[in-house]
């Protein structure tokens, strides 16, 4: 025990210091370092890369108004676009080049790249319009790059008093919510003070859209015309968008081989994958599910290890095709071109966002293969442009009446172009005089876009693969040519290690969806999926499975699957069955529609068990999940649903179609389909 004397002679001995001397140098020492570490750190990681990114950050704050571009550059017209898959950014593209021949200056613009809360100010700009392509994504929603657009429209209410507007829609009408966001646009912009100079257009996917869109671009310029009080040119004549510059001194690690954004991002592959910057997925295995028949079903693995891709059941994987060489080859063959001559296609309005039309400085072989559609019929505009090329008169009027709004024109092209599925190679076969340059044919063809597919995996379950269920698309076409895909022959052929030893890969990155499995594990599940449309749905199983692993209380797992005979595409037959054993799907029902003498599908299943099926969703809150098929089947399925509400559930129809519709606001009635 240390007792302290009292007296101040004695030397204190009183207590210890919390810090000696050799402490406190110490902890300065120490907190010196860490300041000047934390300073020298920021200055490396700040303030260098700070000046680098001064200049863009200068550009941004200056390109994000339309408006002041609009009047640098004496625009008075704006077209902003929500594309999902291009067309509607194409149509937009068309719009504004059209405008010079109708007394306007126009400019093309994707909402997302400018400040959308500066609409009001257009009143500033005289005469001026803004027209909207806004295609319908998924159940009614706006596409990626519209979704903030949408969002300011929904939580403003702002004066747009003095804003000319029009709308074109793109949809399609097997969806619930055919063109809703074409709807809500135009809708909003009125009720927000605007004044529509004409009428909301609706473009049908399902029937023809391309003829919808010429259709109504035919009386909108008129309106156009009539409300600013200008004139049509009646120039005609073919307007470049692009100039075409062949570069003297190539330097070949400056040349884009097919990369979507940032120049050998294939070689140096960096994260966050998206659209623009793709993972080049490794196939780690791709076989065929069929036994037979004269389809080919496959189940595709693509490895994503490293690549830290997150992905949920639902989900959707994107895939960036390649044309098939042949048709490249002989598009070359045709017009007599160099493929392998290094291009660049420069934007001839310099104050354009849009440089060029695809990545370049690239060669006309890699923008064929890589970047352009060749695949698909070409879009009227195309023919229009083309027909200053042909030597014959008489095909130079077909080409041109194909790309006008007269009823003959239209039949015309629906039987020669669409019927006969005349994609561009064709068109100039059975066009021998034909000849345009190979520069403004690729200046004219639209984006070839990634292929998207539901995921048939689970990323609880396997976090480092993702799977994709497809059938490989090939038809005899009228003409008694072969239309094979383009994504799902390219996907066919992938073998998992090439002759020379190297791993097939394949550019994907991975989309988010709102097919999701129900939140509580104990609700009862309902997955309807013919044909392919099981894929997600294997992802869901896994997800379950894995859930009654985990020892969670899992509720009823219930699939409908639809396929044409037991022995030829019953497709994961051996996968479904051990999920059934293992007691994590409850029920499997298979409608095989080929093999008795009458047809038998998913609804007449589905019938078959309704009193079940209303309880599940009456009283046990199930869940209910479709996929596939949108034109048919989701269709009959939905009818199926509605009999089963007014039958066993005592509804009227008018209560039962609002019954499901409720189901559907309240996320029990999701919808994975396409047509």
């Amino acid at each position: 025990c240390h007792v302290a004397p009292e007296g101040p002679d004695v030397a204190p001995v009183e207590e210890e210091p919390l810090f000696t001397n050799l402490d406190i140098f110490l902890f300065s020492l120490i907190v010196g370092l860490l300041i000047y570490w934390f300073l020298s750190r920021k200055k490396t990681e700040e303030t260098i890369p700070e000046f680098k990114r001064l200049t863009p950050v200068v550009t941004l704050q200056r390109e994000t108004s339309f408006i002041e571009k609009m009047k640098k550059t004496n625009r008075n017209m704006v077209v902003f676009y929500g594309s999902q898959t291009g067309t509607a950014e194409e149509f937009c593209g068309r719009l504004s080049k059209d405008a010079q021949r109708y007394g306007m200056r126009g400019m093309s613009a994707d909402p997302e790249e400018y400040d959308m809360s500066e609409l009001p100010r257009l009143a500033e700009i005289d005469n001026s319009l803004a027209v909207f392509c806004m295609a319908t994504y998924g159940e009614g929603d706006p596409t990626d790059n519209a979704q903030d657009f949408y969002d300011w429209m929904q939580e403003n209410d702002e004066d747009l008093k003095g804003v000319n507007f029009a709308v074109f829609g793109l949809g399609n009408k097997t969806y619930e919510h055919f063109n809703a966001m074409g709807k809500y646009t135009d809708k909003r912009l009125e009720e927000l003070g605007g004044k529509r100079i004409y009428d909301l257009g609706m473009g049908d996917d399902d029937g023809n859209l391309e003829e919808d869109f010429v259709s109504w671009k035919e009386q909108f310029w008129p309106a156009v015309c009539e409300h600013f009080g200008v004139e049509a040119t009646g120039d005609d004549t073919s307007i470049r968008q692009y100039e075409l510059v062949v570069p003297t001194d190539i330097n070949m690690n400056k040349v884009y081989t097919g990369e979507m954004g940032r120049l050998k991002s294939f070689e140096t592959q960096k994260p966050p994958f998206d659209a623009k910057n793709p993972y080049l997925a490794t196939v780690a295995v791709n076989r065929q599910l069929n036994q037979s028949g004269d389809r080919h079903l496959m189940h595709i693995e693509l490895d994503i290890s490293g690549s830290k891709i997150r992905y949920d059941s639902g989900d959707h994987v994107a895939v960036y095709p390649v044309n098939d060489v042949s048709i490249v080859n002989r598009i070359g063959q045709i017009l007599d071109a160099d493929l392998d001559t290094v291009i660049s296609l420069n934007n001839l309005d310099e104050e354009s966002n849009k440089k060029h039309p695809f990545p370049c400085p690239t060669t006309y072989r890699t923008a064929l293969t890589h970047y352009l559609d060749i695949t698909n019929p070409p879009r009227t505009n195309v023919l229009f442009e083309l027909a200053q090329y042909a030597t014959d008169p008489k095909d130079q009027d077909t080409l041109r009446k194909m790309a006008s709004a007269s009823p003959e024109g239209k039949g015309l092209y629906q039987s020669w172009v669409l019927d006969a599925q005349r994609n561009i190679l064709a068109v100039l076969e059975d066009m021998p005089s034909l000849h345009p340059t190979i520069d403004h044919l690729c200046e004219l063809l639209p984006r070839l876009q990634a292929r998207y597919y539901s995921i048939a995996s689970s990323g609880k379950v396997y976090p480092t693969m993702v799977s994709i269920c497809a059938v490989v698309v090939e038809f005899q076409t009228s003409t008694g040519r072969t239309f094979n895909g383009v994504a799902t022959n390219w996907l066919k052929n992938k073998v998992v290690v090439t002759d020379n030893g190297h791993k097939a890969t394949v550019p994907m990155y991975v989309r988010k969806s709102q097919f999701r499995l129900p939140f509580k594990a104990s609700n009862p599940v309902v997955m309807i999926g013919p044909g392919t449309g099981i894929a997600p749905f294997m992802g869901f199983l896994q997800e379950r499975g894995w859930m009654k692993e985990q020892g969670k209380d899992v509720g009823e797992t219930i699939l409908y699957f639809g396929c044409r005979r037991r022995n030829e595409d019953f497709l994961y037959q051996q996968e479904l069955e051990e999920f059934e054993k293992a007691g994590v799907l409850t029920q499997l029902n298979v409608a095989f529609s080929r093999d008795q003498e009458g047809k038998v599908y998913v609804q007449h299943l589905l019938k078959k068990n309704k009193e079940h099926l209303w309880k599940l969703i009456h009283t046990d809150n199930a869940h209910l999940y479709i996929c596939g098929d949108a034109r048919n089947m989701a269709r009959d399925v939905q009818n199926t649903f509605y009999d089963i509400a007014e039958e066993v559930g005592g509804l009227t129809h008018t209560q039962a179609v609002a019954y499901i519709k409720k189901l559907m606001t309240k996320g029990r009635y999701s919808l994975d389909v396409w047509s």
